[in-house]
């Protein structure tokens, strides 16, 4: 599914005039690879970070430190500030990205803190709003991510042609 998506997400942003960031937690890279494999994607993708160690969301992203040690990383606000700091990571010539996407989720098969394997939030910033969405999906770690990288540009694409 998420194959379809992709040039349509790029076309969207691109007729905006928008450019993209993506953070990745669970996903690893997929959601960059999946908008990569889209001939003309760099007119829109500035780049994507893969922080899977929870102290990376805050290093590089700038998630908040205090929020990570309370709640963990699989948290509705990790992912909005995943999302609204990989504009900045990604800026060209100190523009950042318009938009920036997140992922973050416990693909298991086991969950290091307690929460169902298959809960992951996604994450939307635009230059007009904010959003996470929770999921809980099912099937083995691979199912789970394939899922992940489709509910996010899915996700994106609903807020993008609002």
């Amino acid at each position: 599914m998420s194959g379809a998506l992709a040039p349509q997400v790029l076309s969207a942003l691109g007729r905006r005039g928008w450019t993209l960031g993506v953070a990745e937690s669970l996903t690893g890279g997929a959601v960059c690879a999946e908008l990569v494999s889209v001939p003309g994607a760099s007119a829109v993708l500035l780049g994507g970070v893969v922080a899977y160690a929870t102290p990376v969301k805050q290093t590089v992203l700038g998630v908040d430190a205090e929020l990570l040690a309370q709640h963990g990383p699989v948290h509705p606000v990790v992912a909005r500030q995943m999302a609204d700091g990989v504009r900045r990571v990604v800026s060209v010539e100190g523009r950042a990205a318009d938009v920036g996407i997140s992922t973050t989720g416990i693909a298991g098969p086991e969950s290091p803190d307690g929460q169902p394997v298959g809960t992951v939030h996604v994450g939307v910033v635009t230059p007009g709003a904010a959003r996470t969405r929770e999921l809980h999906l099912v099937g083995d770690r691979a199912a789970i991510r394939a899922q992940s990288v489709s509910a996010v540009l899915a996700f994106l694409l609903e807020m993008v042609e609002e």
